[in-house]
């Protein structure tokens, strides 16, 4: 499986950004995905997860702003991030079990 993320880009604190992740190649339906960000001087963080059955989760500070989901009758994947925060900034990567595609900057000015 070989990731391809897009949707990046600079947003204003309060707004929002739709992440998307297609991905090519077999197998991308049977495996978890997930969105990790990287935040300037810290290590990759789960922002949030989806299991083939729909099944999700996410980490506490995303959890009620950000929604993801998957389809995958089209290889894809999305992040829907609402209400932004500057401490949302990063580059985020989409994820199919343990395979990362490139990541996607997001930066949030305050």
């Amino acid at each position: 499986v070989q990731l391809q993320a897009s949707g990046g880009g600079l947003v204003q604190a309060g707004g929002s950004l739709r992440l998307s992740c297609a991905a090519s190649g077999m197998g991308f339906g049977m495996r978890e995905v997930g969105w990790y960000r990287r935040a300037p001087g810290k290590q990759h963080e789960p922002v949030a997860t989806i299991t083939r059955g729909g099944s999700t989760t996410y980490r506490d500070s995303v959890r009620g702003r950000f929604t993801i989901s998957r389809d995958n009758a089209r290889n894809t994947a999305s992040l829907q991030m609402n209400n932004l925060r500057p401490e949302d900034t990063g580059i985020y990567y989409c994820t199919a079990g343990e395979k990362w595609g490139q990541g996607t900057q997001v930066t949030v000015s305050s």
